[in-house]
């Protein structure tokens, strides 16, 4: 047996022991943790109490108007009312950017939508994606 194969296993175990014991530090680094407890009471951010997946107030949605939130548009064409659409215009996919006068508008070719996403003027022929919503809390929520 040559020296430089003994430090060589030397080494090797070593090493496995340094392993060993970074092992056994990080398994401690939990301690005491309750592994059933959520990591983050509140995911996404939302505060305590609040509606799951609120996209706005109903009182922020006019009657006869709507609100753009996100990837979604929420429209009130009647009192209590609220339609829930995509903000995806049919005619070639870019996102509506005004609820205004009564409609929905696509400033990049024209295109009009009626707060159902009904198509009002084209170039767009499909209407807009309903999108589910309904009223919890005083929100407008997805769902």
């Amino acid at each position: 047996m040559t020296t430089s194969s003994a430090l060589s296993r030397r080494d090797v175990v070593l090493g496995a022991g340094v392993a060993a014991a970074a092992v056994a530090v990080a398994g401690c680094s939990t301690y005491g943790a309750d592994p059933a407890a959520p990591a983050d009471p509140t995911p996404g951010g939302a505060e305590p109490g609040a509606p799951a997946q609120a996209l706005a107030k109903a009182a922020d949605v006019p009657v006869g108007g709507g609100v753009i939130v996100g990837d979604t548009v929420v429209t009130q064409p009647t009192a209590g009312t609220y339609v829930g659409l995509s903000a995806t215009c049919t005619h070639a996919g870019c996102k509506v950017t005004k609820v205004q006068d009564g409609g929905i508008d696509c400033v990049c070719h024209g295109s009009r939508f009626a707060l159902d996403g009904a198509v009002l003027k084209g170039p767009a022929s499909k209407p807009l994606a309903a999108k589910a919503v309904r009223v919890e809390g005083g929100s407008i929520v997805a769902g």
